[in-house]
This record gives structure tokens, C-alpha cells and sequence, in this order.
């Protein structure tokens, strides 16, 4: 994603100009309005943070015995649920196409981390439920997320961590705090 031109990078993002005259009194970096860290750097640093946590999450579970299992698998277990759902269903709740989802959910049936079967109260209807190994690599996973979260707490301090998810609760509106759907802002692959 980072554009380069003759070995220059040309995004705003990562080429931010960082000259000696650009930094701050603290000598810590590029300064936005009235002497803050530039707007773009809040959501890449949280976005930061949340990829070094899914991609520890993966290395470990990829030793665990879950080498195949992918971020986007996660997504999908969360949006088949313990009811299960439709390829339909499962594509309406990642945002994204039902023919995406059902790519999904075929690499999940290949891994064995789900299964298809008739849905009982319509008899035209595929239902996608997790198997029991699905199940534990979720169970797995929330264990792993805990562990990660105490390593966090243990270099920033308990207090700095419940603030930090305190802060976030208040400004990130209840009902996209946890959604599904990121494939529909980041683009499907």
C-alpha cells in the first residue's frame, strides 16, 4: 500500500517529511495543529495495535495445532454463530458478497472447522454450523486474546489498559464496536 517513486515513498502517511525542523520540542516527530500528533496517526497506531494482536493470536494458534486458520476465518466462525446461518447469512454479516462468504466458508469445510446441513425448518436451505474443532479454536482463541491482553497490562500498567478500552467504549459508537463487516471498508480480497 505504500507508493513509491524512485526509492521515495509518496504517501502522506509514511513520507511525513520528518526533518530536523519538523520536530516537536521533544524531539519525538512531525506535529499536527496546535503542536498534537497529526491526524492520520491515531488510526494507524489502533489499527497497529490491532493487527500485532491478531497476528500473535495467529502464531500462536498456528502452533496450537490451527496452522491454516486465517483472520478472515475468525471473522467468518463469529458471523456463522452458534445457530449457524446461510452463505447469504454469513455474507450479509462480513459485508460482503455471498459468492466471498461461500469462499469462505469452503475453506473452513476443507479445514474442518465447519460443516453444512440441511436446515430443518427449510428443507431448500444449507445451514454452515462449526464443528467441534471450530469451537475450540474460537475457545482457544478467546483464551489466547486474554493472555495478549495481560502482556499488555503487564508493559502499560492494568490502569492504562482499562482506560485505554474505557475511552474507546466512549467514543466508539455502540452499535459498530464490534462488527463484522471490516472487509467491507478494507475491501474484500
Amino acid at each position: 500500500m505504500v507508493d513509491h517513486v524512485a526509492k521515495e515513498n509518496v504517501n502522506q502517511v509514511v513520507d511525513n517529511g520528518k526533518r530536523e525542523s519538523d520536530k516537536g520540542e521533544s524531539g519525538d516527530g512531525e506535529r499536527g495543529p496546535e503542536g498534537g500528533r497529526r491526524g492520520y496517526e491515531l488510526p494507524l497506531l489502533l489499527f497497529g495495535g490491532f493487527r500485532t494482536l491478531i497476528d500473535r493470536l495467529h502464531a500462536r494458534l498456528a502452533t496450537e495445532g490451527h496452522p491454516d486458520l486465517r483472520p478472515a476465518h475468525g471473522f467468518a466462525m463469529q458471523a456463522i454463530g452458534a445457530r449457524g446461518a446461510t452463505a447469504s447469512e454469513i455474507g450479509r454479516r462480513l459485508g460482503v458478497s455471498k459468492q466471498a462468504a461461500g469462499k469462505t466458508v469452503d475453506r473452513l469445510l476443507a479445514l474442518g472447522y465447519a460443516e453444512r446441513a440441511d436446515d430443518p425448518a427449510d428443507a431448500r436451505r444449507k445451514l454452515v454450523h462449526l464443528t467441534p474443532r471450530g469451537y475450540a479454536a474460537l475457545a482457544r482463541s478467546a483464551a489466547i486474546f486474554d493472555e495478549l491482553r495481560a502482556e499488555w497490562a503487564a508493559a502499560l500498567g492494568a490502569d492504562r489498559v482499562r482506560d485505554l478500552e474505557a475511552a474507546l467504549r466512549n467514543v466508539v459508537p455502540a452499535e459498530t464496536a464490534f462488527r463484522l463487516d471490516a472487509t467491507s471498508w478494507l475491501g474484500t480480497p
